[in-house]
């Protein structure tokens, strides 16, 4: 979709608007910069007007031991519970770049058994590098330390990192096993990227995994009607994160990029605002939808 380009590109550019920072290599530290944007954008990036909500989220954990800040909870709360993964298909610019590097020609792969497994991955980065590490070492040291950030997240590599060490020669002198670790993470992310749709995204990202739980509950989502719904499967055959629309059109794994809608030939598939349920009706979705779920 043309439309979502567009506003993927936007979006990027108005998270980094502060594009002398990349000129000079320095980080943006104006009063703009404790607002937490929606998507996932590095605070460390030098363009990055604003901060990024899992780096936040991370840090409040020191700012005082064990309690939690409600301005960043609140952040993701709202966001999550208005528009769900919404943010990830549109306003989020690692995923905007992962996109791009998949359409770079290639043997595309979809629909294999390990990506049911692999989807779970995320859910593991937010437990235990968002959540646990953080907190446990703001109870040992009333310290914050951004675990995810500092030993995983490409999305900072790239956006801070690269751009920050090539800027400034005292890093590029200073820099360490970490740094390597985290390139080595990043060109996997980007080569898998190739073959992959958004890779991070469906596997790593732990702010995937929080608008994930909200994509139910949403009040922007899809909207369903199976009486429309023609039992074609061209949604299912569209959808590139390997969801069947018609019978999860709000899953955890989708980032409302809008291809199902446009595949649907009968318009049983359409954005809008997460429709109430109708008694007798409670999780209806497509009668072709029985046989292709697993116990």
């Amino acid at each position: 979709m043309v439309r979502r380009r567009i506003v993927q590109a936007l979006t990027a550019l108005a998270y980094n608007l502060n594009l002398k920072g990349f000129m000079q290599g320095s980080i943006y530290q104006g009063p703009v910069k404790n607002v937490c944007v929606p998507g996932l954008n590095c605070y460390s990036c030098p363009g990055a007007l604003g901060s990024c909500p899992l780096g936040s989220l991370q840090s409040a954990f020191g700012a005082v031991a064990s309690k939690v800040s409600l301005y960043v909870v609140g952040t993701l709360v709202f966001f999550g519970a208005l528009l769900g993964r919404f943010i990830c298909g549109w306003a989020c610019p690692f995923g905007f770049i992962q996109e791009l590097l998949h359409k770079i020609p290639s043997r595309k792969l979809r629909h294999k058994k390990a990506f049911g497994v692999l989807k779970y991955g995320k859910y593991v980065m937010l437990g235990l590098f968002v959540l646990l590490l953080p907190i446990v070492y703001a109870v040992q040291t009333g310290l914050a330390t951004p675990a995810f950030c500092k030993y995983v997240c490409p999305a900072g590599t790239l956006e801070a990192g690269v751009p920050l060490v090539a800027a400034n020669p005292a890093l590029q002198s200073s820099v360490g096993w970490l740094f390597s670790w985290k390139m080595l993470i990043l060109i996997g992310v980007i080569t898998a990227s190739v073959f992959i749709w958004r890779p991070f995204c469906r596997f790593l990202c732990p702010l995937g995994a929080i608008y994930g739980f909200f994509n139910r509950i949403s009040v922007f989502g899809m909207r369903f009607e199976p009486s429309a719904c023609t039992q074609c499967k061209a949604c299912a055959r569209k959808c590139r994160a390997d969801i069947d629309p018609s019978c999860t059109p709000n899953s955890a794994e989708c980032v409302r990029c809008g291809d199902c809608v446009k595949a649907c030939p009968s318009g049983a598939l359409k954005f809008g605002a997460t429709q109430k349920e109708k008694p007798g009706r409670q999780g209806k979705a497509s009668p072709g939808c029985t046989a292709l779920r697993r116990p």
